[in-house]
């Protein structure tokens, strides 16, 4: 007997999951939950006190050696075959107590805190006996101290791995008998009262229960089954299934069920629907589709909803990536919505579409090139009136946009720059549509001409720089009824613009900063206008004429600058100890000569008398140039204030820096063309300015229009100086301000990136972005489910919450008005009302209408491995309200209950 100490650690080797055929979500679970599948399939590498072998014996007859004779053996070899070895292979054992050897049984024990290694095969317990005569190990577990029974066997082979009560293993069939297994297979864990290998293809299992909860023998919720047979890569066979809660069989059984095995990564398999009802539709069934699981790149979901009222909805989503070279995904929507039925006064039918598009590449591919794409485009009213969207946020943003880009670098000398960009802009209000397919820009670098060999670029002369840019359009301007109709890419504007800016900058008296500039622009267009009086209709008619023309311009501009600091001193001993105030003062000039040759005359009546000019280049993409010269100087003082506070920790020597005013600006301009009746030499003074509270936490932007000059009964401005008319100095025609304060006593949140892609805000303060599709994900989106709850004292528990409030006020004043045309104040908050309950609401109040805004309420309940959740929107055209409970678990989504109400916008 010998005694041997080792420290003995167990650990824990996830199983690679097993995908299933989606045909049933209740019969996939099964297959998933298989344990002791592949359990040998690698070889391990063991450790100390190897068992010695067993020598071989054999027989041979000495030899008889006589001179000059031949030496003849007369005796015959053994015709016994000697024994094989009992083990082909090195076992190596470690044991805390004891290790036995027990030659007459031909056993050995190990006891306490006991392993085992033979080939590819692990095994640590309370208690092992190795038979080496029959090729088997038992493993189980041992008491304590107490009476309790501890040290749970872990069997591992290769990658598989399970932790029984207790367990038998045939070294040579390979056959197994494990008692009260416990294994994970993916998301799943599994318990099998009994199961048996036969051999490396066929496992039985009897009494197996599968959940995803994390506590295996006290799980929330259970799948029990009597019995299962498991082919490795074939099939599964299950008997009777029954699904169990809280201990408590429910209905949902099925009395057997077969389906094939598959390897592969993902499985295609039908989305089970689910079904709802409403009074303006019907009934129906939802979310209803096929998963297509194309390949370990890309793959495809088909969703469709059905109403009773024939209303349908059709959704296609697909996923690629290639790892190192690009990734996005791709959601195209259809929706046929029918209101009511055929006759009745409320009955409208419509149909309505949604596209995204989103798109990345990986710079580890080429960093000379990007390609990117953020697609969100389709009928304007579709996040209004989808029924498989419950986006607030967006409903309530006026603008979808989308852009695709490719960006292209060619590294000459002069490096040359290239970019192809496809943008879209549509209010979802006008349903008006901008779109460009595409914008060509393309550059080559700045070149210093007159810089020496030392490339020092100082001075007026060696700051002189020039490049070449190259802009081209194909605009297209529609609503939503012509979207991609003939007449949308025939009143295309396609164009294309180039333009040689040369450019110097330089000191000036040591304390300025001085630049000029002037530009050389060539516009090609496709299209122009000619403008006639058609005596027979009696107007004036525009006749748009193709082909190519073109037109050229120039223009000058300087600035100067400079930058003046001041500090105010309080004193070392004061709380404020200075202030320090920064101005950067520009003033710049801009000169446009008249391009007038490019203007013609016609008649605006019958008679040709009267005429007015107009430039064929009016309607082109890049505008017509300018008919009259501009002659303008532009002022502008940007103001930024910071304070130096003293600490309130005495240990510290520097004062802390605090921003009073990150930005106060103030800009206005003179036209030395005013004529003092149409144009006005002064323009109005912009005022603007933002500084940041409670570190950094509040921001605050403020802004107001000064006008100089007065207005006349009738609210038209005249060329009168404001206080020459009895007012005051400026006459302020607008302002505004607006507040958002964030603040949180737990980590920072997570934005919602889909609400942000649909249009609408990244926070919740309008809500929380809800994609009926699939209601398993959180509302409170900045949560992370860790599975666990940490309570202090009763008294002293943290309770997380987070807040966001935004103020917004409005002032006008343009025509003698003086109102505050709009103010309004909306909040968010979010609060853990205990560990497992969760609780929000946004809502808001307009001063202005005397009414309550948006207002959302939102609770969920964290049922471990089950989720809770109730959503209610109870104002206003977007009133409904969602309930929700189902498993967390993605393999399993499809036990889910979803009742919710269906908005009639």
């Amino acid at each position: 007997m010998t005694r041997q100490k080792t420290s003995h650690t167990f650990t824990k080797i996830a199983f690679k999951p097993l995908h299933t055929n989606l045909f049933n979500i209740v019969l996939i679970s099964f297959f998933l939950t298989l344990g002791c599948g592949n359990l040998y399939s690698q070889e391990i590498k063991s450790k100390k006190n190897s068992l010695p072998a067993v020598k071989q014996a054999t027989k041979t007859e000495k030899k008889t050696e006589k001179p000059n004779a031949v030496v003849t053996d007369t005796i015959k070899l053994d015709t016994v075959k000697p024994k094989k070895a009992f083990l082909d292979g090195k076992v190596r054992y470690v044991a805390k107590d004891y290790a036995k050897i027990d030659q007459k049984k031909k056993t050995i024990t190990l006891f306490n805190e006991a392993e085992l290694y033979y080939k590819d095969v692990e095994l640590k317990a309370g208690i092992i006996v190795l038979n080496y005569d029959k090729d088997e190990v038992y493993a189980g577990r041992i008491k304590d101290s107490a009476g309790v029974l501890t040290q749970y066997p872990n069997f591992k082979q290769g990658a598989s791995e399970v932790q029984p009560d207790s367990i038998r293993f045939n070294f040579k069939t390979k056959k197994a008998l494990i008692f009260n297994s416990r294994t994970e297979q993916g998301e799943f864990k599994v318990k099998a009262a009994i199961t048996k290998k036969e051999n490396d293809s066929v496992y039985f299992l009897k009494k197996a229960r599968f959940t995803t909860s994390k506590d295996i023998d006290n799980p929330e919720y259970y799948f029990q089954t009597s019995k299962v047979k498991f082919i490795p890569g074939k099939k599964v066979i299950t008997g009777l299934t029954n699904m169990v809660i809280a201990d408590v069989p429910t209905p949902l059984a099925l009395p057997f069920a077969y389906f094939p095995m598959s390897q592969e990564k993902s499985v295609s398999g039908i989305i089970i629907p689910s079904y709802n009802d409403s009074n303006t539709r019907g009934f129906s069934l939802q979310n209803m589709g096929y998963y297509f699981a194309l390949s370990d790149n890309y793959d495809l979901t088909v969703l469709g909803d059905y109403y009773t009222n024939g209303s349908y909805a059709m959704r296609f989503e697909s996923a690629y990536a290639t790892r190192y070279k690009y990734r996005g995904n791709i959601n195209v929507r259809f929706e046929n919505l029918i209101n009511s039925e055929r006759g009745y006064p409320d009955y409208s039918k419509q149909n309505i579409y949604n596209i995204q598009w989103s798109h990345s590449k990986d710079t580890k591919s080429n960093p000379n090139s990007t390609f990117s794409a953020s697609v969100n485009m389709g009928s304007s009213k579709y996040f209004k009136q989808s029924i498989n969207q419950a986006n607030v946020g967006s409903n309530l943003n006026n603008t979808l946009s989308s852009s695709i880009s490719y960006n292209k670098t060619f590294n000459t000398i002069p490096q040359a720059r290239l970019s192809l960009t496809a943008t879209h802009s549509q209010n979802t209000q006008t349903e008006q549509i901008n779109m460009t397919l595409p914008t060509l820009q393309a550059s080559v670098d700045r070149v210093y001409p007159f810089v020496g060999k030392d490339g020092v670029k100082k001075g007026f002369i060696k700051n002189i720089n020039l490049q070449y840019n190259l802009s081209g359009k194909n605009e297209i301007v529609t609503t939503d009824s012509l979207f991609f109709k003939p007449q949308m890419f025939r009143d295309a504007k396609i164009g294309m613009q180039h333009s040689i800016p040369l450019s110097t900058n330089f000191k000036l008296f040591k304390y300025f900063s001085a630049g000029a500039s002037t530009n050389y622009q060539e516009t090609w267009v496709t299209k122009t206008i000619d403008k006639s009086y058609d005596t027979s209709q009696s107007k004036v008619v525009d006749k748009t004429v193709n082909g190519f023309d073109s037109f050229r311009t120039y223009n000058f501009s300087t600035n100067l600058g400079t930058t003046i600091y001041g500090t105010f001193n309080f004193g070392a001993d004061k709380k404020i100890q200075s202030i320090r105030h920064v101005m950067r003062p520009s003033i710049t000039y801009a000169y446009t000569p008249s391009f007038e040759k490019y203007y013609d005359s016609y008649a605006v009546d019958a008679s040709g008398l009267i005429t007015t000019q107009y430039s064929r280049f009016d309607n082109g993409v890049y505008g017509a140039p300018s008919k009259d010269n501009s002659n303008i100087v532009g002022f502008s003082l940007s103001n930024t204030f910071e304070a130096k506070v003293r600490d309130k920790d005495s240990t510290k020597t520097e004062a802390k820096k605090i921003m009073l005013l990150n930005n106060l600006n103030f800009s206005t301009s003179y036209n030395f063309n005013a004529d003092g009746k149409q144009v006005l030499a002064w323009q109005p003074v912009l005022v603007s300015g933002g500084t940041q509270f409670f570190d950094n936490k509040m921001n605050v932007n403020f802004g107001a229009t000064l006008d100089p000059y007065a207005i006349d009964n009738s609210g038209t401005k005249i060329n009168t100086f404001n206080i020459d008319n009895g007012g005051s100095l400026f006459r302020m025609t607008s302002a505004n301000v607006t507040m958002n304060y964030s603040f949180s006593n737990k980590g920072g949140k997570e934005e919602n990136q889909q609400s942000e892609r649909n249009g609408g805000r990244k926070d919740n303060l309008f809500g929380t972005n809800t994609d009926l599709n699939d209601s398993r994900n959180s509302q409170f989106a900045n949560e992370k489910d860790d599975g666990e709850n940490v309570i202090t004292e009763f008294f002293k528990s943290k309770i997380p919450w987070d807040m966001t409030l935004a103020y917004s006020l409005t002032y006008t004043n343009a025509n003698r008005e003086n109102k505050i045309s709009g103010n309004s104040i909306m909040i968010s908050a979010n609060m853990d009302i205990t560990p497992k309950w969760k609780g929000g609401v946004s809502t808001g109040y307009d001063f202005v209408q005397k009414g309550v805004t948006f207002t959302q309420f939102r609770f969920e309940r964290d049922l471990l491995s089950w989720r809770m959740a109730f959503n209610w929107n109870p104002l206003g055209d977007n009133a409904n309200w969602n309930f929700f409970i189902g498993i967390k678990s993605g393999v399993l989504s499809d036990i889910k209950w979803n009742k919710r109400s269906v908005s009639t916008r």
